[in-house]
């Protein structure tokens, strides 16, 4: 019942949103079905990667951690297009792996397995303005390439690998959450950010990115934090504070 109030809140503010949201939102976000399961999916072209944020911590030094003390700190004149949770984090929030932000690393990378969801290797890392605008590279190819990143975020597990789902997903498995990621397209030129609207296993949701939007390479974000604000889709999820958020931002 507190779930359902909470979306439906939620929903209302996404609506209210939106009334002042900048015109090139309204086909970044959409609502997609894949194999009878919802999922609002949010699609960064190239030419965008320089309007693609990471955000941490705000001019006080303390953690952001919601989507809006974030809109908050966006200059005058400027709008949140969507923004997500991107990566897993300390009681501190401080986030657990790589964190890179315009280019000065933040937080370093961890290669090592663990216990939990991001030390299920191969794990990776999200990296933007490099070599190509976006790449997902697993964590251990990534420590030995150091390739350089304007943005890099660390999460686990990897979703896809080159084609192929995480060889510890099971079919049958009755894990499910709530869980959203990001996939990249072959060429590198579009990212997707995608969060499922109802619980999903680890192999549901690696079939999203691999067979319904073809990305080789997708990488984890969370599950049990999962959230989106992207107003062109009437969504304005709220809950615990978050650690690193990624988002994209435009003139109204």
């Amino acid at each position: 019942m507190i779930a359902e109030l909470k979306r439906r809140f939620g929903l209302a503010l996404g609506a209210l949103f939106a009334l002042t949201l900048p015109v090139v939102a309204q086909d970044i976000c959409q609502r997609v079905d894949f194999e009878g399961t919802a999922y609002a999916l949010c699609t960064v072209q190239a030419a965008q990667e320089p309007d693609l944020h990471l955000w941490m911590n705000g001019p006080d030094g303390r953690v952001l951690g919601d989507f809006s003390r974030i809109r908050a700190t966006l200059p005058e004149g400027e709008g949140l297009v969507f923004a997500m949770n991107a990566g897993m984090f300390h009681s501190d929030y401080s986030p657990v792996g790589l964190l890179v932000r315009d280019g000065a690393e933040e937080s370093g990378i961890v290669t090592a397995a663990g216990p939990g969801n991001f030390g299920m290797l191969p794990n990776g890392v999200f990296c933007t303005g490099g070599q190509r605008p976006f790449q997902v590279i697993e964590s251990r190819a990534f420590s030995e390439a150091r390739p350089a990143c304007r943005l890099a975020t660390q999460s686990g597990p990897m979703l896809v690998i080159d084609g192929q789902l995480h060889p510890r997903f099971l079919v049958d498995s009755d894990s499910r959450h709530i869980r959203n990621g990001v996939g990249t397209s072959p060429d590198g030129q579009v990212a997707w950010f995608a969060i499922s609207n109802r619980a999903v296993t680890f192999h549901e949701f690696g079939r999203f990115f691999r067979d319904h939007l073809g990305a080789r390479d997708a990488l984890y974000f969370d599950g049990s934090i999962s959230r989106l604000y992207a107003p062109g889709v009437g969504r304005a999820d709220f809950g615990r504070r978050m650690g690193p958020i990624v988002g994209l931002t435009a003139k109204d």
